[in-house]
């Protein structure tokens, strides 16, 4: 059997695309090369990795046992290339990462300075919601996840980054906006959420529920961008993370408001499997973070 590493990166592609166009574009080659190669590929077995009907390409059972061998010995040749660049001392690969919406006002700080040192690894940065992130970590699709809230049902390991903390905020906009809040009182102003599953969601509906306030007026949003444009507008109040709303309040755009029992203080986590078999660009993120956190907490969130 002779085939290249060429064709075993060609034949993968075009069973994960089910085209040939749609993998020559995805490689950028020519459909007629890709369609070569295949061709070359399929010569070294007797039995069809693949089958054209009515114009549609199909992978056959074989087709399928193949291509999933084919990625383990793709994932070796890399394993290999990497290893050789350690070696040589250069570092590089990918790290996929899922963060929490409001996770996108912390991350980001812990992440410049290591790009910079480290320039051949390539960082993905999912922001989504909690539900997701829970997700990803369940389905082992990530590195890494940013969560302020550590889902308690799944085994994990956490590096502890920096505090989180949650007030109540209103704006000059919202009529009559108290200097302080008496607690009793706070169930009869619009109050403004996040959506289900989100951690500060969560936070905000337990402090509501021991300090027994009834709400008699809420909004709902799927953003912390949109929940603080509400506040803003005075379209209500809302418990909110400090972390992503710095700028407001040096501007005065939004205000603390004072109230029993807030803030809450929570911590935000770059959580991973506890049994994740972690790649060197893995570790070597973890060692720069133990290494820069405090530099990185007192420069940019004092």
């Amino acid at each position: 059997m002779n085939y290249t590493l060429h064709q075993l990166k060609i034949f993968t592609k075009v069973c994960e695309s089910q085209s040939i166009t749609k993998a020559a574009e995805a490689l950028f080659l020519t459909q007629p090369a890709v369609s070569l190669q295949l061709k070359k590929f399929q010569s070294a077995f007797e039995i069809p990795l693949v089958e054209i009907i009515g114009r549609k390409l199909y992978v056959t059972d074989f087709g399928k046992q193949i291509r999933s061998l084919a990625l383990e010995m793709l994932e070796k040749v890399d394993e290999i290339e990497l290893a050789a660049d350690e070696y040589k001392g250069i570092i590089r690969g990918n790290i996929k990462i899922a963060s929490a919406s409001t996770g996108k006002y912390v991350i980001p700080y812990f992440l410049s300075g290591f790009i910079q040192k480290y320039p051949g690894i390539n960082i993905s940065i999912d922001v989504t919601n909690k539900s997701k992130v829970v997700e990803n970590l369940q389905e082992n699709s990530i590195d890494f996840a940013l969560v302020s809230v550590i889902p308690p049902h799944l085994a994990l390991e956490s590096i502890p980054l920096m505090e989180n903390e949650l007030n109540l905020v209103g704006s000059a906009h919202y009529p009559k906006l108290p200097k302080r809040m008496a607690i009793d009182k706070l169930g009869i102003h619009t109050l403004i959420f996040r959506e289900e599953g989100s951690a500060t969601r969560m936070a905000m509906q337990n402090f509501l529920h021991k300090n027994q306030i009834n709400v008699k007026r809420s909004m709902e949003f799927v953003s912390n961008e949109a929940v603080k444009q509400a506040v803003r507008a005075g379209l209500g109040l809302s418990i909110m993370p400090l972390i992503g709303i710095r700028s407001e309040l040096k501007m005065g755009n939004l205000n603390i408001i004072p109230i029993k029992g807030l803030p809450i203080v929570t911590q935000w986590n770059l959580v991973y499997g506890s049994g994740k078999k972690l790649s060197l660009v893995a570790k070597t993120l973890i060692d720069y973070i133990g290494d820069h956190k405090e530099a990185i907490i007192k420069e940019h969130f004092t």
